[in-house]
């Protein structure tokens, strides 16, 4: 007996997904857009201007699930692309490695990470980009800060779910923290 497995990738519908996010964790990716120099000290780190659905404006990173049946590299390149433009140009390499994962719960005070809407754990990466970046879809703008005031409490209280945590290890973890 054969067994037969889509290959095709998909999504849930509004209600499926709704069931789902109840029942099991979601696999998201969040990527730091961030300019390099020549020799690929980051020299400034791009974070999106959103609307929540709450109707509250906040900074925010590239961030979206990864669709079933989808490459985790693939996804990052869509979510790029989506959120950056098409000339945005990620330089994401053939086998992206994770500066950390991130857990959301829907439940405050677990972890640094929340979204009250599911249980999501994000794979977390630092994107150079070197292209023309316009943003796209939901967010309204896309604005370039130096590390020094990504990493500003002005900043910080501007990213909500614990995005402005993952900025600063993302920092760190390039070397524009110590």
């Amino acid at each position: 007996m054969t067994e037969m497995t889509e290959t095709t990738p998909s999504w849930l519908s509004p209600e499926e997904l709704e069931s789902t996010r109840a029942r099991m964790p979601i696999l998201y990716v969040d990527a730091v857009p961030v300019r390099v120099d020549d020799t690929g000290v980051v020299t400034h780190v791009g974070l999106l201007l959103r609307i929540g659905s709450d109707g509250t404006v906040s900074r925010a990173l590239v961030s979206g699930r990864v669709l079933h049946h989808e490459r985790v590299r693939d996804a990052l390149m869509r979510h790029l692309e989506k959120d950056l433009g098409p000339t945005a140009l990620p330089r994401v390499p053939a086998s992206p490695q994770p500066f950390t994962i991130a857990e959301y719960f829907p439940t405050q005070g677990i972890t640094p990470y929340h979204d009250p809407r599911q249980h999501a754990v994000s794979l977390a990466y630092v994107v150079p980009v070197v292209g023309d970046c316009r943003p796209r879809q939901d967010a309204l703008d896309l604005v370039w800060f130096t590390p020094e005031e990504a990493a500003s409490p002005l900043v910080q209280q501007e990213m909500a779910g614990g995005q402005g945590v993952l900025l600063k290890q993302a920092l760190a973890y390039v070397g524009c923290l110590s």
